[in-house]
């Protein structure tokens, strides 16, 4: 990896990460809520399953991995309640309601980074955690992003973008840096789509 491209990176983790966590309370009044239910199967088993709620949501959202014209790939670092308290990541965002997931992924994308792409490739779709959370994940790979704005971060986000080449971003994988299973799974199915150059 160039290592002024580590450096860079290196510079908005320390900026974003999360150095300490204070639990302020537990509640079902705050954005995460979980409801209880009692599941009969089919079997005539009766269980007991917790499912979450992300705001008045299932918490559907979308992960885009965007190309420059450059042939440079967007990641973003932003802060987040995991054990290193960052992750470096593909833009990703909560599809809002009744919105297509298409529409989801452009609007995240320039929100976070400023790009847009008029090439987006939807790749797959997928539960992200099936176990506790009925939230479908979209992943899409957008090609030939272009600079258009300033980023329009909500004024709870810090997010910085970081540009690499693919090398880089294989690298950084290695490196341990991208580790949420979104930005994984987007690059490992965007592969057949990037060309090398």
């Amino acid at each position: 990896m160039r290592k002024e491209k580590l450096e860079e990176l290196h510079s908005y983790i320390e900026e974003l990460k999360i150095i300490r966590r204070n639990l302020l309370e537990r509640s079902n009044n705050s954005y995460i809520k979980v409801e209880n239910y009692n599941c009969l199967l089919n079997n005539g088993i009766t269980i007991v399953r917790d499912k979450i709620i992300k705001g008045n949501s299932n918490g559907d959202a979308v992960v885009t991995l965007p190309v420059t014209k450059d042939n440079e790939f967007l990641l973003i670092v932003q802060p987040r309640p995991v054990k290193e308290g960052f992750l470096v990541e593909f833009p990703a965002g909560y599809v809002e309601d009744k919105e297509n997931p298409l529409i989801s992924a452009k609007r995240e994308l320039i929100e976070e980074t400023g790009y847009y792409s008029n090439n987006i490739k939807y790749l797959d779709s997928f539960y992200q955690d099936q176990g506790c959370s009925e939230a479908y994940n979209y992943a899409y790979l957008a090609l030939d992003c272009e600079k258009i704005k300033e980023q329009k971060l909500d004024k709870d986000e810090f997010v910085r973008y970081f540009l690499c080449n693919y090398d880089e971003v294989l690298e950084l994988v290695k490196m341990g840096y991208i580790k949420d299973i979104q930005s994984k799974y987007a690059l490992e199915l965007s592969k057949k789509y990037i060309k090398r150059r």
